[in-house]
């Protein structure tokens, strides 16, 4: 998984995949993906925490694509701000919101798997603690959530043949999520410096280890946007050029409210934002020029196999938007 430079032939595939892709930017594939049942399947949502009607529709939208589809998902991509406001009784494990808007929005007779689950910056800000209340509801029996720390690693596959490496990042750096809130005017919680270069430490050691075939890294903000947000040049200066070099195939976030699929020219790394879950929509401002980009509640469906990562952006009407499957050279092609 060491890095090398891109071969002609990849570089050419690369080339003719991007223009196909570029050539849909206002013109959105509608083909989904064939099912394979013998290929993992993930559902991934960010920006869905408010408990709130379009929270609920996408939910029911999620489940309706199970029953429909005949997928048993191994598992659901949780990309932050999973809980909006306060809790007026008090944000803790034991809080009501866990049982109505994460156990029962999301049930276990129709998603069993683990919700492999990053913090969002409303999750540090609109609770006083709320990311270690997250990481705390993890650490019970029994329970789906997984967030065993704020940055981690896991595996999905046979035992000793991995399929896919995912690492799940905090974004919330201090120069991303900190600093004084205009409204309150107090600090507002992100990662400490020691935890940035903790994490930092912690991700170029991962990267250097042994991975499987395909590596996926997980967080909340963008490294790249066409949302209202914008490209996070923070994230950009840090991660990129650690993406490039060890070859991560798909960097998977939220943050902006909508869903996007971005083709950054020369890089190796595919971004999706899949950010319409449950928030208030925004425009999309940016100028990338991109494969794909709605704003639009819904959700994605990632499906692994041993040849390919397929991506497919589903509405909360029920529609396919967007289709991109990821080979293990790093080319894409879309639909």
């Amino acid at each position: 998984m060491n890095s090398a430079p891109l071969s002609r032939r990849r570089a050419i595939q690369t080339l003719f995949c991007s223009s196909a892709a570029l050539a849909l930017n206002v013109r959105p594939d509608r083909a989904a993906a064939e099912i394979s049942k013998e290929a993992l399947h993930l559902l991934m949502i960010g920006d869905y925490g408010t408990g709130g009607a379009d929270q609920i529709k996408v939910a029911g939208a999620m489940q309706k694509f199970v029953a429909d589809s005949g997928v048993k998902p191994d598992g659901l991509l949780m990309l932050g701000d999973n809980f909006y406001g306060p809790v007026k009784e008090g944000f803790m494990v034991d809080s009501p919101r866990w049982q109505k808007d994460i156990e029962a929005m999301y049930p276990a007779s129709v998603f069993p798997g683990p919700m492999w689950s990053v913090l969002g910056n409303h999750d540090y800000h609109d609770n006083a603690g709320g990311e270690k209340v997250q990481v705390a509801y993890a650490a019970q029996p029994g329970v789906r959530w997984k967030m065993p720390t704020k940055w981690y690693r896991f595996e999905l596959g046979q035992a000793g043949k991995p399929l896919v490496t995912f690492i799940c990042l905090d974004t919330n750096l201090p120069a991303v999520s900190g600093g004084m809130d205009k409204k309150t005017k107090k600090e507002r919680g992100s990662l400490t410096a020691a935890e940035e270069k903790e994490q930092l430490a912690w991700l170029k050691a991962e990267l250097a280890k042994p991975r499987a075939p395909f590596t996926i890294v997980v967080g909340h903000n963008p490294l790249y946007s066409n949302g209202d947000h914008g490209d996070t040049k923070e994230l950009i200066a840090q991660w990129e050029p650690l993406f490039q070099r060890h070859q991560v195939h798909a960097y998977l976030c939220g943050h902006d409210h909508d869903l996007q699929h971005l083709e950054m020219k020369g890089l190796f790394t595919t971004h999706l934002l899949s950010g319409g879950g449950g928030a208030k929509t925004r425009k999309l401002e940016g100028k990338h020029e991109v494969p794909f980009g709605k704003d639009v509640h819904g959700f994605t469906h990632l499906q692994i196999t041993e040849k390919a990562l397929t991506f497919c952006h589903h509405s909360a009407d029920g529609g396919v938007l967007h289709t991109v499957t990821k080979l293990p050279d790093g080319s894409f092609k879309i639909g």
